[in-house]
């Protein structure tokens, strides 16, 4: 299978100097998510736009892809499917990749295929209420509000009631990047989704049976 989409060369803007702005915030996130992590599975993924910089973590267990002319490349060339075992990985950062994407992206589908249970996945997206946004504006980039990320994450088998929102970058001058999760920090330049991959019991609890006084 071949990716459903080719990538546009909207990705380039992150190569841009105000695209480095938000990306150098992202890198150190990334980097704390990885140091945090508590998933069983050691593996993990990272699919950055190019112009990203991967986060600074253990190489021997990661695995680094980026979206190229004909699928993605990186480590790896492949497509879609991915070419990993299901419920492998531990973590899943994919830093901007979905910003050009149209709804219905299988990709997410494929995070939760290969994260194992209660693997995390690492979203990064635009943010549609930052002033930032003047600076990506007519490069071809989408910007959804996470209301909407949040239903496609739910559509894609992750549990919503384990979601984090975090603001990351500029609001406006791309040297003044941070995060957050304050009111104002609702106007910086992106999003980061935190979320977990829902988890099933295996055994479903026994019913339990009503006991009676046995008299003679």
């Amino acid at each position: 299978m071949r990716p459903t989409r080719q990538p546009e060369p909207a990705l380039d803007w992150y190569a841009s100097a105000p695209g480095q702005g938000l990306l150098a915030v992202e890198q150190a996130a990334m980097t704390r998510v990885l140091s945090s992590a508590t998933a069983a599975a050691p593996g993990w993924l990272w699919l950055g736009v190019p112009g990203a910089t991967p986060p600074e973590s253990d190489r021997r267990r990661g695995l680094l892809l980026r979206p190229g002319a004909s699928g993605l490349e990186g480590d790896v060339r492949c497509s879609l499917p991915l070419p990993i075992a299901s419920e492998s990985l531990g973590v899943v950062l994919l830093q901007h990749v979905l910003d050009d994407a149209a709804p219905g992206d299988p990709l997410l589908d494929e995070c939760s295929r290969v994260l194992g249970p209660s693997g995390v996945l690492w979203l990064a997206v635009l943010n549609p209420w930052s002033p930032y946004r003047a600076r990506w504006l007519r490069s071809g980039l989408r910007a959804h509000d996470p209301g909407r990320w949040q239903r496609r994450l739910q559509r894609a088998g992750f549990a919503v009631d384990s979601l984090g929102l975090q603001w990351l970058g500029p609001r406006w001058r791309s040297a003044h990047g941070d995060v957050g999760v304050g009111a104002v920090d609702r106007l910086r330049a992106g999003v980061a989704l935190t979320i977990s991959k829902r988890t099933h019991a295996v055994i479903p609890p026994a019913p339990l049976r009503s006991l009676r006084l046995q008299t003679r």
